[in-house]
């Protein structure tokens, strides 16, 4: 069984809901995991947008990067510039990916706007997700 890591800055968004549509798509064929290089916990918008979709991540919580030095991953994917820049060296031939995911943590606006953008950071991540596990498992 494959290993994949996703990280993001903080942990609370784009990989929470990256790790909820790889563990989706990969139908119990990987072991998924999500980090960040700092945590900040599960944004409560990031699980109402991935509820909406049918897939509940609120039973997942933020780590940071060194809780999986340990691990021996297949695949790490980064999903913002911050985390691809300061992503730690692991002991292992993971094979990496980065996509550069806009942040809805940082949306500004009505809480329609914002939600607004929280949907489609979703779309986009659900679609790399779908995509990346059609290719790679």
């Amino acid at each position: 069984m494959k290993n994949i890591l996703v990280l993001c800055t903080g942990n609370s968004c784009r990989s929470q809901m990256a790790e909820g549509y790889l563990r989706h798509f990969a139908s119990g064929k990987a072991n998924i995991c999500s980090a960040g290089i700092e945590v900040h916990g599960v944004n409560p918008k990031a699980i109402q947008v991935m509820k909406e979709d049918g897939i509940d991540i609120s039973s997942q919580t933020s780590n940071n990067v060194n809780e999986y030095t340990d691990i021996n991953f297949d695949y790490i994917i980064t999903v913002c510039d911050n985390a691809k820049e300061n992503c730690p060296w692991f002991p292992s031939q993971a094979k990496k990916f980065h996509h550069n995911f806009p942040d809805p943590a940082k949306a500004i606006g009505s809480e329609k706007e914002i939600l607004a953008v929280f949907r489609k950071s979703r779309n986009l991540i659900k679609e790399y997700c779908e995509n990346f596990i059609k290719q790679n498992l």
